[in-house]
Parts: C-alpha cells; sequence; structure tokens
C-alpha cells in the first residue's frame, strides 16, 4: 500500500508561488514521521505534488527539486488561469484516483478558495490557516494522523485538529510559517501527465480582464527587510517615518494587529498570528509591545531589531538587538546614519 502525501503547486501566469516548496519540505517532514509504522505494514510513503495550468511541465519539473517523488499535472489552455469550478473538478478526479492521505494546500488568497471547494467536493475536513503540522497518535497504538494546530478565537486559543474518519486529511498553512528545504541539484522523480478533458460544463465563469490592486504589490511575506510600527507610533502618520527606514533599507512596512484595527494602515501590512508570517533576513519593531500573537508571526526573523521606551516589553525577549529609546528620536538617527553612510560609500 502507498501512502501519499499530496501538495498542490499553485501557479499564475507560469510562475509558482514559493509557498508550494516549503509544504514539500513539510511534507517530506511528515512522511519521515510514519517510518516506524511503514517498516512494521510494509507500506511506502510519497511526497508527490499536483498541478493544475497550461504549459507548466517546467514548474512540475522544478518540484522534483523540492522532494515531490512524482509531480501529477494538468496541462490545457482552459486552466491556464484559475477558475474554482474546472480546478475543483480537476483536484476532485486526482484524489479520487490517487486516494491520498495528506494533501496540504498554500493558504494564499487563491488556495483558500480552492481548498475549501476540493474538501467539500470530495467530503472530507480542512484545517485552515495552520501554523504546525505532525503526524502523531492519539491514542497508544494506533495509527498515526495529520495534527494540524491552528490559531482560534481571535489567535486566544490554540487549537489542535484530527480528521480521523475521512481522507485526504486537509490543511491549507500561511506562507513563510515553515522554511524552505533546500534544492536538490539532481532530484530522481518523475513527472506524470494527467489526460483529463477539460469541457465546457466545468466552466461557469469567464475572465474578462485583470485588475491589479497596489496593495497586492506588497509582498510582506517575501521581504528580505522589515520595518513594522506598533501603537507605539502614537498616530497613523507615524507611518510615514517607517515608510522613510524602510526605503532606505531597500525593505517593505510593517504593522502590529492594533494599527491595523485601528485603521491606521491597510491589512496587507499585519505580522502576526491573524496576520502574514514573515522570516526576513532584518526585522525592525518600532513601538511594538510585543504580544504573543505578533511574535508568533515574525520571531523567526533572522536578526530582529526592537525600539521601545519600555525596558520591560516583551518584545525584548526575542530581539536580537534592543534599543530602548524614543522612536522618533531614534528612527531618524538611523536614517541619517545610513544615507551618511551611503554618500560616503559613493564618494
Amino acid at each position: 500500500m502507498t501512502r501519499r502525501f499530496w501538495v498542490y503547486i499553485e501557479q499564475e501566469n507560469g510562475k509558482p508561488h514559493q509557498v508550494s516548496w516549503e509544504l514539500l519540505g513539510v511534507a517530506r517532514r511528515l512522511a519521515d514521521e510514519i517510518k516506524d509504522e511503514l517498516e512494521k505494514s510494509g507500506d511506502t510513503a510519497l511526497v508527490e505534488g499536483v498541478l493544475v495550468g497550461h504549459h507548466v511541465e517546467h514548474i512540475a519539473r522544478e518540484a522534483l527539486h523540492y522532494g515531490a517523488d512524482t509531480v501529477y499535472y494538468v496541462d490545457d489552455p482552459a486552466v491556464k488561469h484559475y477558475l474554482n469550478k474546472p480546478y475543483t473538478t480537476v483536484l476532485t478526479q486526482l484524489v479520487k484516483k490517487y486516494q491520498p492521505e495528506v494533501m496540504l494546500v498554500g493558504a494564499t488568497t487563491l488556495g483558500r478558495d480552492l481548498a475549501g471547494s476540493v474538501a467539500t467536493s470530495v467530503g472530507t475536513g480542512l484545517t485552515a490557516d495552520t501554523t504546525h503540522l505532525a503526524m502523531g497518535s492519539p491514542k497508544e497504538g494506533e495509527k498515526k494522523l495529520l495534527m494540524a494546530t491552528r490559531p482560534a478565537f481571535g489567535g486566544n486559543v490554540i487549537a489542535t485538529i484530527l480528521c480521523r474518519n475521512h481522507r485526504p486529511q486537509m490543511a491549507t498553512v500561511r506562507p513563510r510559517v515553515f522554511s524552505m528545504p533546500e534544492r536538490i541539484a539532481e532530484p530522481k522523480g518523475q513527472v506524470v501527465r494527467e489526460d483529463i478533458a477539460i469541457t465546457p460544463e466545468m466552466i461557469n465563469a469567464e475572465i474578462v480582464e485583470f485588475l491589479t490592486d497596489k496593495a497586492s504589490t506588497v509582498n510582506i511575506e517575501y521581504a528580505d527587510v522589515i520595518v513594522a510600527g506598533g501603537r507605539g507610533l502614537g498616530n497613523p502618520k507615524g507611518f510615514a517615518l517607517i515608510k522613510e527606514l524602510a526605503d532606505e533599507l531597500g525593505g517593505v512596512v510593517g504593522a502590529s494587529r492594533a494599527c491595523v484595527d485601528a485603521h491606521w494602515i491597510g491589512y496587507e501590512h499585519q505580522v502576526g498570528q491573524t496576520g502574514k508570517t514573515v522570516r526576513p533576513k532584518l526585522y525592525i519593531a518600532a513601538g511594538i509591545s510585543g504580544a504573543i500573537q505578533h511574535k508568533v508571526g515574525m520571531q523567526e526573523s533572522d536578526f530582529i531589531l526592537a525600539i521601545n521606551r519600555d525596558p520591560n516589553a516583551p518584545i525584548f525577549e526575542i530581539a536580537t538587538l534592543g534599543i530602548v529609546g524614543d522612536l522618533y528620536e531614534v528612527i531618524p538617527a538611523m536614517i541619517r546614519e545610513i544615507r551618511a553612510r551611503k554618500e560616503a560609500k559613493h564618494g
């Protein structure tokens, strides 16, 4: 018997979303966590990707470099762009054909829309926005199940959810919750093209035009530098200073939930348990106290610089470097020093 761990490989305009590679790494870890069961039963475990689009074979082959044993893909002009009904129909057919045990989907706008539809179509459960995944036994001696952990009740409770009686066990995972696996130079997997006809009755909508929201260009999850502001800014005008520093560092602006709830800045900038999870090389937290809901969204940053007037602020507990002081004095001084160094460098 083959126990399949599936990852939906998300793509847009022929470009893969990086969360797909992150999830392949997670799927490999999950498969490794049932090795003891495999040894006893003689079963095998495979990490597999599933992909839908047009001219996407190169993405399928790239998935092999991130640990997929097999990638099943459907290539048709009718599904070049995402539409819920044909994508759901295709994935439902593939799930019924191969019967995966686990299926992971990125908790992107597209992934959230698709995962719920597929789960409903195949009659299984779905844990949304998971922050931790593991294969575990609910009771001693029981077969290991996917244990999907997610925040609930606005982040005040952490729940671990099981899907005991239905397959696949599905979960969506936010980008950057897990790290990228190392790229394999010479993979040994295979790609399999699935011939599923996309018929007119599968398509109940038509894409007329793409309108790009400027906010959608804020790619905070994959930014190398983030300068984030909190309620310590005092007012929304403080984000002008935050942006000035971010621009000098070639970074983007982040924010705490309190600032978003106060309508000081848009949700697309929110970092934390109910916002975006980030892993930048540099994270500057200015005027952010460091509530646990915020920390879980940024604590994996390579270098954390915290600026706060309160020496006992929780953010200092995880900061690489902390500055106790007024951010309206510290940040302008930082900007002046950065500009002076740039001028000195360029003569």
